[in-house]
């Protein structure tokens, strides 16, 4: 496979992947009672998540050995640098996010249930590894594998369009409604992170750090119910479905956060 173009080995990435996880999650649905046609249930969807995301760097061993590349490659050093960049990208994550939202309180979009803010101790370390952990995995697959195989048959800029496409597309796995109005402002977000590892000078530090500080945020304030909406505005600004990425407000602020970073890139 050394010689093979970069959508062979995509490819090959993720038919090994789907093919060993399917036998996992078949035998998880079985333990859940879960049967086809019924929805998943948010309890149901972890186990299936984690045994998924878990596959990932294993199956992407596989590939980097048949391929003799390295996690280096793909943007994963594993040193003090990187995780520099993980803090500062998580600082700017939470920070973008903060800024969007005090944005729609200020003009009554939406208000804080200050009630809530109690229950933030309990779910926090919980929300923080998962977010740490799908961050880290995503960010190496789409922005750290999938982005710089692709860009051995093709410019970046179609490598960068493709590979968020692809990010995008496959959210729809987990769910379908609430996804659909989401692929725009998903796409754009695949786009921004690919500027944080192009920012970041090919490491993954600042986009997994960012990544896993959106993931965090919006699960803290969707647990714990922080944000009411007042319904003065169309969800279509505040985001469909409760989603903020299904918004203006969220693509404004990935566009935001997208300009900080090719800023950042610049110097």
């Amino acid at each position: 496979m050394t010689d093979a173009s970069g959508l062979v080995v995509v490819a090959a990435f993720f038919v090994s992947w789907i093919g060993c996880w399917l036998p996992i999650a078949i035998i998880i649905a079985i333990a859940l009672h879960w049967r086809p046609g019924k929805p998943l249930q948010s309890e149901q969807k972890l186990p299936l998540l984690v045994s998924l995301y878990f596959l990932a760097p294993l199956v992407l061993w596989g590939v980097i050995w048949l391929t003799d590349q390295s996690f280096s490659d793909y943007g994963f050093a594993g040193n003090l640098s990187m995780l520099g960049s993980l803090v500062l990208g998580f600082g700017l994550g939470v920070m973008s996010l903060a800024m969007m939202f005090t944005c729609q309180f200020w003009l009554g979009w939406c208000h804080l249930e200050k009630s809530n803010i109690k229950l933030i101790p309990s779910i926090l370390p919980s929300i923080l590894l998962i977010a740490l952990l799908v961050g880290g995995i995503e960010e190496l697959v789409f922005r750290g594998f999938l982005l710089t195989e692709l860009e051995r048959d093709y410019p970046l800029w179609a490598a960068a369009a493709l590979s968020s496409l692809i990010f995008a597309l496959l959210h729809l796995v987990w769910e379908q409604r609430e996804t659909i109005p989401q692929i725009p402002g998903l796409w754009l977000m695949g786009i921004m992170l690919v500027l944080a590892r192009i920012a970041d000078g090919g490491s993954l530090g600042i986009a997994w750090g960012l990544h896993a500080a959106l993931i965090w945020a919006i699960a803290t304030v969707d647990t714990a119910e922080l944000i009411t909406y007042t319904g003065k505005t169309s969800e279509w600004f505040t985001g469909k479905n409760k989603k903020p990425l299904a918004g203006a407000a969220g693509i404004i602020c990935v566009l935001g956060t997208g300009l900080i970073l090719w800023l950042l890139s610049e110097y």
